[in-house]
């Protein structure tokens, strides 16, 4: 670019500006998890599925985390029984299926349930959809215990817990065992 005089003058350059980022690509999909969040949180206050409440000191600092309490079925091995269960949700929710596993000091003793409290359920992974919601994890987490026949871990428990990924999102899941 030549100036007065014919005098070469360098071309001044704006920095890019990096954010905030435009809505249209990050915000929106923050926007829509975070409604579709609060719209299930406000389900499973409203109407939890039988033996499930929401833990509501786990929300009141992020609404990405929830803890949901859980009792037993009655007439199941687990009748009576407390348990916890901790949802983790990532900014592509409900695209991507929510984080899920047993947490606290007692964590159920079942044939899909590693004592760290993974959990072999495939809508956890590759049978999400985003039309399941917490409530439909929570009643599926139900079933799965109540029609269990024996309390035993996994067969590769030890192994498992000694070599996994702290996300069991992570873990690639093999699907065998329809029946517990």
């Amino acid at each position: 670019m030549l100036g007065p005089r014919g005098v070469t003058r360098a071309r001044q350059l704006r920095p890019l500006r990096l954010w905030p980022r435009r809505p249209w690509r990050d915000g929106s999909i923050m926007a829509s998890m975070q409604k579709r969040l609060q719209k299930e949180l406000l389900a499973l206050q409203n109407d939890p599925p039988p033996g499930m409440t929401l833990n509501e000191k786990s929300v009141q600092n992020s609404i990405t985390q929830w803890i949901v309490d859980m009792e037993g079925a009655p007439g199941t091995l687990y009748e009576g029984e407390k348990f916890q269960l901790l949802f983790k949700f990532s900014s592509r929710y409900p695209f991507d299926s929510p984080q899920v596993m047993f947490t606290g000091e007692n964590i159920p003793v079942h044939p899909h349930v590693y004592s760290n409290g993974h959990i072999c359920l495939s809508i956890l992974t590759e049978d999400w959809s985003p039309a399941l919601s917490v409530q439909s994890v929570c009643l599926s987490i139900i079933s799965m215990l109540s029609s269990c026949k024996e309390k035993r871990r996994p067969p590769d428990n030890s192994f498992y817990v000694r070599t996994c990924n702290k996300n069991p999102k992570k873990t690639k899941w093999w699907y065998h065992d329809d029946t517990c």
